[in-house]
């Protein structure tokens, strides 16, 4: 099996109002996120490649236009923007155009990483 993951780079805010009032994820805050992106093949494509790296152009398009700069419960139309909800709602996004998609890691920290692999 061929592996390959490219990264990508955002800020955005959220608010986690379904945690008690004390804790710092309930305040409106930001990150400056990296979402991991990881493609999966058992066979490379004619030209050598799980899939080429240029083909995710419209995957950094879509996170800079919805993601970069936004308020993610805006966006999402929930309270409860998470890294494991954004990293399902970015492999949802992704494994619809790239069948190749098998996994999605975001992180909001350098220290911590969600991820949605089905």
């Amino acid at each position: 099996m061929y592996t390959i993951t490219k990264e990508f780079h955002f800020s955005a805010s959220h608010q986690l109002c379904n945690l008690p009032g004390d804790h710092p994820c309930a305040r409106l805050h930001g990150h400056n996120y990296i979402a991991e992106v990881e493609l999966r093949a058992e066979k490379l494509d004619e030209s050598g490649f799980v899939l080429d790296y240029r083909a995710l152009d419209p995957l950094k398009r879509w996170i800079d236009d919805t993601l970069d700069h936004r308020h993610l419960n805006e966006v999402f139309g929930h309270d409860g923007v998470t890294s494991e909800v954004l990293a399902r709602e970015i492999f949802d996004w992704a494994h619809a155009r790239w069948a190749q998609v098998s996994a999605v890691r975001v992180s909001e920290t350098p220290k911590t990483w969600a991820e949605y692999r089905p």
